[in-house]
């Protein structure tokens, strides 16, 4: 089993963990409707994706 030489100090440890946050979702306005949706992901209200339908309509 391996066992490490020396003890690693809190600062290498948290050096190493710096890339383990989760990143904040991007919000961009929809051009359609105005409405606040994630970059790359379709409207669900609206079926929409660059400009062209996807889905069909939702019916409320």
């Amino acid at each position: 089993m391996a066992v490490p030489k020396s003890k690693i100090s809190k600062s290498k440890r948290n050096m190493r963990r710096a890339h383990d946050s989760l990143s904040v979702t991007n919000w961009v306005e929809d051009s359609n409707s105005g409405e606040p949706k994630r970059n790359h992901h379709i409207d669900l209200k609206t079926g929409m994706y660059k400009g062209r339908q996807v889905l069909a309509d939702r019916e409320e």
